[in-house]
Parts: structure tokens; sequence; C-alpha cells
């Protein structure tokens, strides 16, 4: 501690000035730190210490206030008096909002602070403002405002538990000790090591509760020492018998009514030779989690008024000692202790919420295990004519007359289309006059018996029954009918009337009434799931309410892109027939797989995509 004292004093005075007189200023802050009176004199001197130590500071404040509640109040500024500027109350309140220290930048500077905080409770902040630095600096300047921010710490417990002024001395620097330390085995050795020092003791232990039994982790004056030595064993066994009686134990025991038992620490002083033993239990968080074992030759070591001073210490001592250990362990035991306090809520007494909360987790795992659901594959699905027939223009020319159109719904033989047919009469009626005349040649040339002339005649006159024939069925094919009842699925001549048309062009298509398969369009990823034969479910857009039944038909093994995805085109014919169901029509479907759990049902998907992922990023 002395060592602190003379580096925080050294780096003052080079931040102060080189002269005689500035060095004298140091001492006297430091006087003036260690004889204040009262929390707002100690704090006025804290934050002058603090900021002549730190390099750079312009300014600083101490806000303290009722823990957790507030109002937050200003009880020290630096330099005195000074006023409290914007960007330095921004960052106290930004601390005390997040409950951890805070760096605020800005062009002119920064502003760096660190909440005061106590068994969880928040007392008030520490704020510093200095000129720019670098990133390195600021970390050096936080480090240090967070150790700095122990003694403010220290006094709080000192009034909280009551210790006197000595008292109070000897814990907060024993509080510095640990804070400026790295490790926890560094700190309790060091703490140990003060305390026989201060207390006068031939030897003082420090143990930790480990399960059920406590194990010695520093002795004073010695940085090594044998775990399963003798003596080391009956230090543990003492403490044990301190903690197990949830008190401090001296041996002998100097009031004879209240006996305690003291076989450990009979044992003990036997090893030591004799000697006056003390044990005192640590607390913090309303557990017992390691004691303090003393030992001395001087039989009034352990009088009544002491003892006081030394249970006190330990009250004020052990939660630093608690955060420090914490904070020192592995993360691995972190979450170790953390899952076991978690587990002691859980099982142990109170925290009712908590296990309502197991209780329905519980019960919700159970019932996806337990319970069963009929897996079912989702697909887009479309309805489809089971028959499509289309009609076409069997030849060339001009649309005069169009009587459907797409939707419409037309009986056999209804005409649906006409093409011009003028120029197939006129030569119909060409062919005809061509035929009678023949047929009047033919009479003669038989009345004149010349069968040379009948026989040429003859001829002629098949020929021109041929093309009456052939023109009479192209006029009879301008005529475009419905092949039987359905419903014209495409089509819509009504803007191309006069509108010249190819032979063989499509015009419309049809589609028969009642007769109709569903084409599916199911993901890749469900498509081994489905096979011919199963059942499902369609409800179209038209009428959400009606479920209609269907069947897999057949499953296409070719893929096709939709909506962004792979998909396989697979036919269903439907079991049920609705009058409100029209080829074209869009809707979801439903194929029936198997029985399956509602875990895996519910998880199934996010399962697949996650081991398709560490498959492909495993190396």
């Amino acid at each position: 501690m002395n060592k602190s004292r003379t580096q925080a004093s050294d780096q003052t005075s080079d931040t102060a000035g080189a002269d005689g007189s500035l060095a004298y200023l140091d001492q006297a802050l430091w006087k003036r730190f260690h004889e204040a009176e009262s929390t707002d004199e100690y704090v006025a001197a804290w934050l002058t210490l603090q900021c002549s130590i730190l390099p750079g500071v312009c300014a600083g404040v101490v806000v303290l206030g009722a823990p957790d509640e507030g109002p937050y109040a200003p009880v020290a500024s630096w330099p005195d008096g000074a006023v409290t500027s914007p960007a330095v109350s921004a960052a106290a309140e930004a601390a005390l909002g997040a409950r951890k220290g805070i760096v605020n930048k800005s062009d002119d500077g920064a502003c760096a602070a660190y909440p005061i905080e106590m068994d969880g409770r928040i007392y008030g902040v520490a704020v510093v403002e200095f000129a720019n630095a670098g990133d390195a600096e600021l970390r050096s300047i936080m480090r240090q405002l967070q150790w700095g921010c122990g003694w403010l710490q220290a006094n709080l417990r000192k009034s909280e538990y009551g210790i006197g002024a000595g008292d109070a001395a000897l814990a907060v620097e024993l509080a510095a000790l640990v804070l400026e330390t790295e490790h926890f085995q560094e700190a309790a050795t060091a703490v140990v090591t003060e305390l026989a020092t201060r207390l006068h003791c031939e030897r003082v232990s420090l143990g930790l509760r480990d399960g059920k039994h406590t194990k010695v982790v520093a002795l004073s004056h010695s940085s090594q020492f044998g775990e399963s030595s003798n003596l080391t064993h009956a230090i543990a066994m003492a403490m044990d018998e301190a903690i197990d009686q949830y008190g401090a134990l001296v041996y002998p025991q100097r009031d004879e009514r209240q006996v305690k038992v003291d076989r450990a620490h009979a044992e003990l002083a036997k090893i030591s030779g004799d000697r006056s033993i003390c044990t005192v239990p640590l607390a913090h968080g309303g557990e017992l989690f390691g004691a303090i074992t003393l030992d001395g030759s001087d039989a009034e070591l352990f009088a009544a008024e002491p003892m006081m001073s030394i249970n006190r210490i330990a009250a004020f001592l052990g939660p630093v000692l608690a955060t420090k250990y914490q904070e020192d362990r592995w993360i691995g035991h972190k979450v170790y202790k953390s899952l076991m306090t978690q587990l002691g809520r859980l099982f142990g007494a109170r925290y009712v919420g908590r296990k309502l909360v197991a209780l329905v987790l519980v019960g919700l795992v159970a019932f996806l295990t337990l319970v069963t659901d009929t897996y079912r594959v989702q697909a887009t699905a479309t309805l489809e004519g089971a028959v499509e027939r289309v009609a076409v223009a069997a030849i060339a020319g001009y649309i005069i007359e169009a009587n459907v159109r797409a939707g419409d719904v037309v009986k056999e033989g209804e005409q649906l289309f006409r093409i011009d047919d003028r120029d197939l009469r006129l030569e119909y009626l060409r062919w005809a006059s061509q035929k009678e005349q023949i047929q009047r040649q033919h009479r003669d040339a038989l009345a004149q018996h010349a069968r040379s002339e009948v026989n040429i005649l003859r001829a002629q006159l098949d020929q021109a029954e041929s093309q009456l024939t052939l023109v009479g069925e192209q006029i009879a094919r301008t005529r475009g009918v419905a092949p039987f009842d359905g419903i014209v699925v495409s089509g819509d001549l009504r803007d191309q009337l006069g509108a010249p048309v190819d032979r063989g062009q499509i015009l419309f298509t049809i589609a028969p009434l009642n007769e109709y398969r569903v084409a599916l369009q199911v993901s890749e990823t469900d498509i081994s799931e489905v096979q011919v034969g199963q059942q499902g479910q369609l409800v179209l857009a038209s009428d959400p309410s009606r479920v209609l039944p269907i069947q897999i038909e057949a499953i296409t093994p070719v893929s096709s892109v939709a909506n962004g995805r792979n998909t396989f085109r697979v036919e269903a014919s439907l079991l049920e027939h609705a009058d409100f169901l029209r080829p074209g029509m869009q809707g979801a479907a439903r194929i029936e797989i198997d029985e399956r759990k509602l875990g895996w049902i519910w998880t199934h998907d996010l399962a697949e995509w996650l081991r398709l992922w560490l498959w492909s990023w495993w190396p």
C-alpha cells in the first residue's frame, strides 16, 4: 500500500510540477484525504487527488445520492467551485443509466464516468473531463478511475458497517491492495501479509469454501505453500469449524457462557506451538464463502475489543475479496457457477415465478415429445382441366364472327367462331356451274354415241364433283364448334374481327366440365416424402371455406424454379367435385405423409437447414 501511495505521489508531482512547494501540496492532499471526518470531505479530497494523478484532466465531479433511487447531486467538484459542464452531466447520466463505465468523446475532448456501485446498488458516479487522448491513454485513465472508485466504495461501506477511523483506514488500504492487483492470488497473499503485519500476528491465512470444505488459498509472508501439509490441512479444518457454526471462533475461548466446538482450533494451536487462534468467516451476498484465520503468541491479541475490529474489517473486506475472486475465475468456472446458482434457485426455496416458467417449459417439451400429429407437406396448387381440346383455324382467312371468350361455358356443337367464306362460296358456285356444263356435254356425247368423248367428260364430271365436295367441306370448316360440353379456357377474338388467321392457328382452348387435375409445386426439400397414392386436401382461393380431397397420381422427376426456389410438379386428382371449380384456379394443398412427433414436425425444417449449413462449412 505504501508503494502505491509513493507511485501516486510521484505521478501527482510529475503532473503538477517539479518544485518543492507542489511536493508539499501532495503531502497535504494525502493528509487531508486520510484525516477526512465526513463523507463530503473525504470525497472532495479523493477527487482532488484523482484529478491530480490522471494526466490531462481539466475538470471532475462526484455525484452521490440514495442507492438506486436518487436524486443524485454533486458533492464535490474540481477545481473547487467549478460549474459542471453539460458534457460532464451527460456522461454522468449515461453511466448511471448503463450501470457501467463509459467514455463520451467530442471534438473538444472526452469525459470518462464510472458508477460507484456496492452490493449491486448504485450510490453515485465519478466523472472526469480531459483533453484529447489516444485509445491506450483512454484505457489507462478508465482503469485508474475504476480503481480509484474503490476508495469511495470503501468510505461508503465504512459508514454502512460502522467501522471506526482506525479500522476504516486499514480496511480501505486492504481494499486498495485487492483492487490494485491483477489476479486474485496476488491480492489474497498481499491482504493476509498486510493483516499479519498490521495486527501483529504470527500468521494469517485465507481460505475459500469449495463445496462442503474450505481450501487454503493464501498464507502471510509466503507466496507458495504445501496444500497437502499437516499445517494447511489443520488450518482448513479450523476454517470449516468456524464456517459451520456461522460465526467467529477464538481459541482458547474466553466467554464460558457461549461454548462452541473448537476441536480443530485446538489441534491447529497444538501444531502451531500453543498459540492463540482466531477464525472469522467472510460473507458476501448473505452467504459465507470463506474465512480468515489469525494466530499469534500474544494472549490479548484476540480480546473483546480487538475482535470487534477484526470482525468489522472482515465484514468490509469480504465482498471485495469475493468480487475479485469471481472476476479472476476462468470462463468455464463462471458458467458452471452461474448454472449451479440458477439450478439452486430453481429447485430451492422462493423464486416461484421461475419454477412456474420451468414447469411450463417441461410441459411443453413433454407435449412436443409425446404427442403426435399427421405430418403434411405443403404445396401451391393450380387447377387444370383433365383433357384440353383446341379449336384451330381450318383454313386461312379473316375472322368475321366470335361468339365466346375465355371463361364461357359452351355446349357440344355450339358455334365458337366463323371465318369469312365468301371466296369459298364463289368457288363452290363456279364448280357447280362447271359441273352442269359438263353434264350437258356428257348427255350430248351419249346421244351421238361418241364413246371416247363420253369417257373424257365423265372424268371431268368426277373432278368437278370432287372439287364441290372439297369446297363444301372447307365452307363447313369456317365455323368452329365446341367438341363437347365444357368451358373456354383461353381465347378471345372479339377485338380481332376482320383480322387474318393462318391455317392451324389456335383460336380457343376448351376443357370439359367436372373433369380436372391438380398441378402441385412441391419444394425439393419435401419431394422425397411424397409418393403416388397419398391423399391430401386442397383449398382454393376462390372459396377458402371449402376443403377438397385429392390423391397423388404422378410425380414429375424434373425440377423448375418457382417463387425463387426449386420445385417439382406433382399431379393429383380430385376425389370430390364442386360447381364453382374452374380451370386456372389457384390455392394451397397439403399432402398427408404419416404420423410423427409434434416436436419433429415444428422443428425439422430448421434442423435440416442447420445440418446442411454445418455440412457445407465443415472442413
